[in-house]
């Protein structure tokens, strides 16, 4: 896989996901996911997974507002 497809699914997958379309800040989830994409990409410790897992594996440590209260 190119690393141009593995971010387009990467990012793709995250802003299906995702929910919001800003998170609390006001960054676009699409510049996040964008970023973090060349992060998983980039690291051996995620090389056998699949963007969409790398996408979750990202989002499962994103803090929700209600746990935020």
């Amino acid at each position: 896989m190119s690393e141009e497809e593995f971010q387009q699914r990467f990012v793709a997958h995250m802003l299906a996901q995702a929910g919001i379309v800003h998170f609390e800040d006001g960054t676009p989830v699409r510049y996040y996911a964008e970023e973090m994409a060349q992060i998983y990409w980039q690291d051996p410790d995620f090389e056998t997974m699949s963007p969409e897992d790398c996408a979750e594996d990202d989002m499962a440590g994103w803090e929700t507002a209600e746990e935020a209260e």
